[in-house]
């Protein structure tokens, strides 16, 4: 079974760039579906509180023939856990819920929301527990550069990554070369956009007959290629298992070219990082 690249992040720690989400996935649901994907040969799983799916992700890992030591595990703080004691101690009950005998892989700020003015308190709070050795990895979500570079200065912990909104008609460039800058990897959600507009483009449509392969698995094809970490989300089996295989189609430069190119300036389908007041 082909096993997904590994990235490195900044502290040293790798995380598998190919890896299952579970967003809008109800917790009696995950865990059948996390069982699948990890029989499908997925070693990533991306989940968070807000989700309402931990319990679920952990009972799949329980029950899994799969050792957790072998799963790279992720979740997020939310919005109104942000202050400092708030977050730690929501990163208790996510563990709780997870059930896991390992440290988390990665915990992640969920949203900056500028607006509420604690996500510096909760960067602190989530460099406190990678000290405590309860968090192997730390990073963001959703953060506008000015938090992003903020949280930074302020502290002089970099996050490994950071989880943004990012597919084909939303390609982040210009963010994805601040990380570069800064060191940091680049992760999307969303990575398949939503609605299947991305799907039927004619650009996906046509590679994906020339490879004999789903559009899914060329857009996810194409994510691979820009070195992001990608997270799909699928609740039926044969997706599960077509998403992994992606990973074993390599676009063309000129291929990966084309699907960059369809980019749009109103491509954002989810809220705006910097408005975000939820």
């Amino acid at each position: 079974m082909t096993a997904s690249p590994l990235k490195k992040f900044n502290d040293g720690n790798e995380i598998p760039q190919l890896g299952y989400g579970v967003w809008q996935v109800e917790n009696e649901v995950a865990e059948k579906v996390v069982e699948q994907a990890l029989d499908a040969g997925f070693r990533h799983v991306d989940t968070a509180q807000i989700y309402g799916n931990e319990e679920g992700v952990g009972a799949a890992l329980a029950h899994s023939s799969v050792s957790e030591d072998d799963v790279f595990v992720t979740t997020k703080v939310w919005n109104d856990q942000q202050e400092f004691e708030k977050a730690q101690a929501s990163f208790e009950v996510s563990m709780k819920k997870l059930g896991l005998s390992k440290p988390l892989d990665l915990l992640l700020i969920h949203w900056a929301k500028p607006v509420q003015d604690t996500y510096l308190e909760a960067w602190k709070a989530l460099i406190n527990l990678q000290k405590q050795g309860k968090v192997r990895s730390i990073g963001v979500s959703n953060f506008p550069e000015e938090q992003l570079r903020e949280i930074i200065a302020e502290t002089g912990v970099t996050p490994a990554i950071h989880q943004i909104e990012l597919h084909p008609y939303f390609n982040q460039h210009a963010l994805r070369e601040v990380h570069k800058e800064l060191g940091i990897l680049t992760e999307a959600w969303s990575p398949l956009g939503q609605g299947g507009d991305i799907l039927n483009d004619p650009v996906v449509v046509e590679i994906a007959q020339a490879h004999e392969a789903t559009p899914a698995q060329v857009v996810i094809a194409w994510h691979l290629a820009l070195g992001n970490v990608v997270i799909p989300k699928s609740v039926t089996p044969e997706r599960i298992k077509e998403n992994f295989a992606a990973l074993d189609i390599k676009l063309t430069d000129d291929e990966v070219e084309k699907i960059s190119a369809l980019t749009k300036n109103d491509g954002r389908i989810g809220p705006d990082p910097k408005d975000c007041d939820f």
